[in-house]
């Protein structure tokens, strides 16, 4: 079954307040809340793939610098994101271990992999596999907010542990480049519109037995 899309229908969906309006001009005013409407977002793929550039790049010193530096009345240590899960494992602490190896380094990783992989195929105008690429982009949105481990962590020690002239924990250089890669992806993933997925320049087709959604839109202005 064809089903048109809401552009090819004329209709365009405000980001804000998510009130719908027929044959509205880009750039005009939401007559609800005022918010400029645009049937995509605006230049979405060349501004996630610049910071997805920024945050690939920022992504090699945030796990090779040290995260977190301790001084102490033995001497000074650094420690990078790496460092800190093998001392964890080795020391027995298992679960601790694995929980910040998923948050501070697997999850930034497979966030930067899947906008890659999303902005790309938005790019060539893929087919391939839109429901699951339209589903990852879902998952991306939910433990986006999980990446910032290590930067509350390294915050709460710096803050706790001061004691001057026996143990002072300070942030290093490393965290302020994870920090920055956190936050460029996640710029990254509000850049990318996720309608670009079903952009083919075909028609949309509707799975079997599934039946055309109703829309219930605002009057023009």
């Amino acid at each position: 079954m064809s089903v048109d899309s809401a552009a090819a229908s004329g209709l365009k969906g405000c980001h804000h307040c998510g009130a719908v309006w027929q044959d509205a001009a880009d750039g005009e005013g939401c007559g609800r809340c005022g918010t400029r409407l645009h049937t995509r977002k605006p230049d979405s793929i060349n501004r996630t793939w610049a910071l997805l550039a920024a945050a690939c790049i920022l992504y090699i010193p945030a796990n090779l610098l040290p995260v977190m530096v301790t001084r102490s009345f033995f001497g000074q240590q650094t420690d990078t994101i790496l460092s800190g899960v093998i001392f964890f494992w080795v020391s027995g602490s298992y679960g601790l271990a694995a929980i910040i190896f998923i948050a501070s380094f697997l999850v930034p990783l497979f966030k930067l992999a899947a906008l890659v992989l999303l902005n790309l195929m938005a790019q060539r105008r893929s087919e391939w596999r839109q429901l699951e690429r339209a589903k990852l982009y879902r998952i991306l949105e939910v433990i986006g907010r999980w990446s910032m481990l290590d930067v509350f962590v390294v915050s709460l020690l710096a803050g706790l542990v001061r004691i001057q002239g026996f143990a002072e924990i300070t942030a290093g250089v490393g965290i302020a480049a994870f920090g920055a890669v956190v936050v460029l992806t996640m710029l990254a993933s509000l850049s990318f519109d996720p309608r670009l997925t079903w952009d083919t320049g075909r028609d949309t087709v509707a799975p079997a037995g599934a039946a055309p959604l109703e829309l219930k839109t605002q009057e023009s202005k």
